[in-house]
């Protein structure tokens, strides 16, 4: 590990987004450092986001830990979407003398990609990673990608604080010899040997300074938000079931830092607490004061064990504004051999009675989460388990797969049972030996039917419908992932109304009465927005202009649409009956007063003899 020995100090630079390089990039620096930016030791933390809306809390926390080192420690965000030739220039321009990338399942090929390019332009600069993707199989990782120089192990903001001082404060004859004394770390030597140094001890989560004092630099933007750290759970596929260790940040810091997002009137906290109802008097605590202090515009996401909500949560939870939280509840599988293999423990029934109770004020949006590919799990009982969870109608059912990953018990007994899985991230599983790749691949298709046809809240009505025709959710997904594959549409883009008529294409096999799915896809288009183009399977408007433009008062803002079946209100989660044709009546969409669960418009009803 050999760069430059520096131990000068520059006033700190803002931080950049990808978009925010090159000259601009330039003038900007040289306003906070005029003279000193070539000789000032500069150490540089990368994040490469998933997404443009995701900011990276792990980079943040270390520099606002290590905050007797700002000024020398500087910021780039990206996302994998960037370009690798674009990171590459930007961090290259940098000229830092430390390069330290933040990796996660979804980044770590990427960085490894750009890693191995940067070594070649900078041979000399240290170069190294942190984050749960790297902090296991650390000897293997470094062995592998010679471009990489050392690796934070766990927990990084004590550890990072430790490894700045040394390149900081140290010449660099003295790197090495000082790196030995910083726990939590694994190195490359001079003589290529690696140096292990051991598991650093768990942060003190009241000592990570609140690193969101900037918002502008977060418009637009998810935040992420810890309270609390490790998990009482063993759950064999997660990697946050090691650290048993829980730990919370001080509750009237807590306090502090939320009300500071609801004054800057954030659009999203996202809880990254493993499960943030394991402490029942911590989540009142904030729970109660989120109420109190809410101003109607933030909204903030909890993970939550559902079998843990207390009697005084559930009825508290339902007295809150419409939109103000929103609950994600992990149910995996309803196997009970499945669920004692993977070491949880569940009680569907309460489960379900416990999303029920959620669900009855109408003002939690609820995502339930399944994983295909667990031991014991085949095709037949993940349909049951599937359709288990998709009658109980969560705003958000997520469908995924099984990750092998490192460190985790389902890695270290993927033998046992049969797990091949892919050998590159996001190491997601393809058969076991319950599941066979085949079976795999159609479950695929149900997720991605899923996605469309029911989480994106776009078609709601038509599936409430759809659906009477099938045994299940899942099968009928199942018959449109097969439909499409027949015909060739996946992997193609589809407009809106194109999903519409595909839709009708399916239908026809099961449906006899398709004027009345025709109304109802009509329906959905609607209730989601004002359709600048309309489908040809539509109603004609132009008889009722006339009436469209006395009773539309707000412009665009609104919609006047006829139908001659009456369909189901956002109220019913599921039908027992088909809508049945009926006299000509009116719907007003209101896309001004919007349901704040699923973003669909306000809706009235008007019978023909009430028009003006």
């Amino acid at each position: 590990m050999h760069g430059t020995s520096r131990k000068r100090s520059v006033s700190p630079g803002p931080v950049f987004s990808h978009r925010q390089h090159s000259e601009k990039h330039r003038r900007e620096w040289q306003k906070f450092a005029p003279c000193a930016m070539i000789e000032t030791m500069k150490i540089l933390l990368n994040a490469i986001n998933a997404k443009y809306i995701h900011s990276n809390l792990a980079v943040y926390s270390l520099r606002a830990y290590a905050k007797e080192y700002r000024e020398h420690i500087r910021l780039l965000e990206y996302t994998i979407n960037n370009r690798v030739e674009e990171i590459l220039e930007g961090i290259y321009k940098e000229h830092a003398d430390v390069i330290c990338f933040s990796c996660y399942i979804w980044n770590i090929a990427y960085v490894k990609e750009l890693i191995e390019e940067l070594k070649k332009l900078c041979p000399n600069t240290p170069i190294w990673v942190g984050g749960p993707e790297v902090s296991y199989e650390v000897e293997t990782l470094l062995a592998e990608n010679p471009g990489i120089d050392g690796v934070f192990i766990g927990e990084g903001e004590h550890t990072f604080k430790k490894v700045c001082r040394c390149y900081i404060e140290t010449e660099e004859s003295e790197w090495e010899e000082e790196l030995l004394q910083v726990s939590g770390i694994a190195y490359r030597k001079r003589d290529k040997t690696i140096a292990f140094t051991g598991m650093a001890e768990p942060v003190d989560m009241s000592t990570i300074p609140f690193c969101y004092e900037d918002m502008e630099q977060f418009k637009n933007k998810i935040i992420y938000y810890e309270s609390s750290r490790g998990c009482p759970f063993s759950c064999s596929y997660c990697l946050s079931s090691i650290d048993k260790k829980m730990r919370f940040r001080d509750i009237e810091l807590v306090k502090k830092e939320l009300g500071f997002f609801i004054e800057q009137e954030v659009p999203q906290v996202k809880f990254v607490d493993r499960t943030f109802n394991c402490s029942h008097t911590h989540a009142m605590e904030i729970w109660r004061f989120i109420k109190e202090k809410d101003l109607g515009k933030t909204n903030f996401h909890f993970e939550v064990a559902a079998d843990l909500l207390t009697e005084e949560e559930l009825e508290y939870i339902a007295g809150m504004r419409p939109g103000l939280i929103q609950l994600e509840i992990g149910v995996q599988s309803t196997n009970d051999v499945t669920i004692q293999e993977i070491h949880r423990t569940m009680d569907l029934e309460k489960l379900k009675a416990v999303v029920r109770r959620i669900q009855a004020p109408g003002n939690i949006h609820q995502h339930l989460d399944l994983i295909a590919g667990l031991p014991y799990e085949d095709y037949q009982t993940f349909q049951k388990s599937f359709d288990e969870i998709y009658d109980l109608k969560p705003e958000q059912l997520q469908l995924g797969f099984l990750k092998v990953l490192k460190g985790s018990y389902m890695f270290e007994h993927a033998r046992e049972y049969g797990l091949i899985y892919q050998s590159k991230p996001p190491y997601e599983v393809m058969k076991t030996n319950w599941l066979s790749f085949d079976e795999v691949l159609k479950i695929k298709q149900v997720e991605e039917m899923l996605e469309v046809y029911y989480n994106s809240h776009q078609y709601e009505v038509t599936m409430k419908i759809l659906e009477q025709f099938f045994d299940g959710g899942f099968e009928m997904f199942q018959k449109m992932g097969e439909f499409y594959e027949m015909q060739g549409y996946f992997h193609l883009k589809h407009t809106r109304i194109r999903r519409c008529e595909i839709l009708l294409e399916f239908a026809k096999e099961y449906v006899t009465d398709m004027r009345m799915l025709e109304q109802s896809l009509t329906f959905d288009l609607y209730y989601r927005e004002n359709m600048k183009s309309r489908p040809a399977f539509a109603t004609d408007l132009e008889p009722y202009k006339e009436i469209s433009r006395k009773v539309c008062k707000k412009g665009k803002q609104s919609h006047l649409e006829p139908f001659t079946y009456r369909f189901p209100t956002e109220q019913e989660r599921s039908i027992e009956k088909l809508p049945e044709s009926c006299n000509e009546y009116f719907v007003l969409f209101d896309y001004e007063h919007r349901n704040p669960l699923t973003n669909q418009a306000g809706i009235q009803v008007i019978e023909k003899g009430e028009l003006p």
